[in-house]
């Protein structure tokens, strides 16, 4: 990245949206963090906004024209580098009672946004997808082109569909995208995930843990400061006109009931652990999956942390900030 850019980030005041704004402006850029707040906090973006180098608009970024029309505003007559794309829904079970949320907050936001970019010729386009688009691989371990893509959740769909459109927007006007399919990410401030959840069923009874599922569920965890250092990094080196990479750990992940027990331990010793029946937490999830990391190594990167210690710095994290 060249210096003093603008950048916009959809999701900016979500939980990996604050890392990413924060990442880019010590980068010596200028950021204008969009978010309809539904997840995120302004207040995650303070001290951003303190900084200087940031602006926040509040807007549904599903709502192209609205969309537009506040980030016009924002840059004040100034050219943007980059659209970095993370807002989405983010509640996976949500979108598998009601189809029409995915549809809306995780693909037409994706669709006005590259609208947006269209409108203001905005050269590149990052996007943070999902291991969802793939769908269930049991123990096979996943690449980037392993098919065929069968997403069993709308979430996993919406997001499969975003990069078809993205590729298809690419090729049409655009210079350059990445997309970043995102494992499990974790670390404070969280605002929605496994151990947030564990954390405030806790909080309401410190004698009792209720875990969907077995607790055999087994998946590669990422610490953010790790994913955001990833997604900067293949922004920067890849050499592809649409980069495709997976975003994880090579390891094998670590199980629900590994978390279950690191959050106990943490917040509440004595508590006693209920699990359900099956390895299955809700329709849609997918109970194991094991991420090939080979391109993303290939091309010079690589986390500082495994999913064992991801989960435990969140843990002591997320329990201290709430």
């Amino acid at each position: 990245m060249a210096t003093h850019e603008v950048h916009i980030v959809t999701g900016g005041a979500g939980f990996i949206g604050s890392h990413l704004v924060e990442a880019i402006i010590s980068r010596g850029h200028y950021v204008i963090a969009a978010d309809n707040l539904s997840r995120g906090k302004a207040a995650y973006l303070e001290t951003s906004l303190a900084e200087g180098r940031c602006s926040f608009i509040e807007v549904d970024c599903a709502d192209a024209d609205a969309f537009l029309d506040e980030v016009s505003i924002a840059l004040a007559g100034r050219s943007a580098a980059a659209i970095w794309h993370l807002a989405a829904n983010s509640d996976i079970p949500a979108g598998v009672a009601d189809p029409s949320i995915d549809l809306r907050d995780t693909f037409m936001t994706t669709f006005s946004s590259l609208l947006v970019m269209k409108a203001l010729a905005v050269p590149d386009f990052h996007f943070a997808s999902s291991s969802a688009i793939y769908g269930d691989f049991g123990d096979t371990q996943i690449r980037e082109d392993s098919a065929p893509y069968k997403p069993i959740s709308n979430y996993g769909a919406m997001k499969l569909a975003s990069e078809a459109q993205i590729c298809a927007a690419i090729e049409a006007f655009g210079h350059k995208a990445s997309i970043f399919r995102f494992p499990n990410v974790v670390g404070a401030p969280a605002t929605h995930g496994v151990i947030f959840d564990f954390i405030n069923k806790l909080r309401d009874d410190p004698t009792r843990l209720s875990v969907l599922g077995d607790g055999t569920q087994q998946k590669s965890y990422m610490h953010v400061n790790d994913l955001i250092q990833a997604m900067l990094f293949i922004a920067d080196h890849s050499p592809e006109k649409v980069g495709i990479y997976n975003v994880g750990n090579s390891d094998d992940g670590v199980t629900v009931r590994f978390i279950a027990e690191c959050v106990r331990d943490r917040v509440a010793p004595e508590a006693v652990i209920d699990y359900g029946i099956g390895n299955r937490g809700w329709i849609g999830d997918v109970p194991r999956f094991k991420y090939a990391t080979d391109r993303l190594s290939a091309l010079g990167w690589k986390p500082s942390r495994d999913s064992r210690a991801a989960i435990c710095e969140a843990v002591r994290d997320i329990a201290a900030s709430m």
